[in-house]
């Protein structure tokens, strides 16, 4: 497992933090995932051999927010 911290923009309110989480947890090699709407950031704990970081980004698209690799 690794672990992968996101920086993400254009969350407005807490439902919008659920949302990412929701959708994140729907995806095959997301182990867990937490979204902190309040430091606008998204911690997940992932399997590399079943999910790619641009599909963790595909999705956090697909909902209407942008995701980045934090430091």
């Amino acid at each position: 497992m690794e672990k992968v911290k996101l920086n993400i923009t254009g969350m407005h309110c807490g439902a919008c933090a659920t949302l990412i989480q929701m959708s994140l947890s729907e995806l095959e090699g997301v182990k867990s995932v937490f979204v902190d709407y309040d430091k606008k950031i998204a911690l997940l704990e992932v399997d590399p051999s079943k999910v790619k970081t641009e599909d963790i980004f595909k999705k956090v698209e697909e909902v209407g927010y942008k995701a980045v690799i934090a430091n």
